[in-house]
């Protein structure tokens, strides 16, 4: 393996990682839904609060199964 690969392996596992952080830390779900929404506003991605919900509870039914 390269190198460039091993830094791709570890930066792929830490935002994953990070994103299940987020899901599994103890915060109400507003307070969950407002940090999503204001991370993704920072990388230019604007949502509405429904497509917050809905992205919550796609992310929650994958986590499930």
């Amino acid at each position: 393996m390269s190198t460039q690969s091993i830094l791709y392996a570890f930066l792929g596992g830490a935002i994953v990682g990070a994103g299940v952080a987020l899901l599994y830390a103890p915060q109400k779900g507003s307070d969950l839904r407002r940090r999503i929404k204001e991370i993704l506003e920072k990388k230019g991605i604007l949502c509405t609060e429904s497509e917050i919900d809905a992205l919550v509870e796609q992310l929650t039914a994958d986590i499930e199964d």
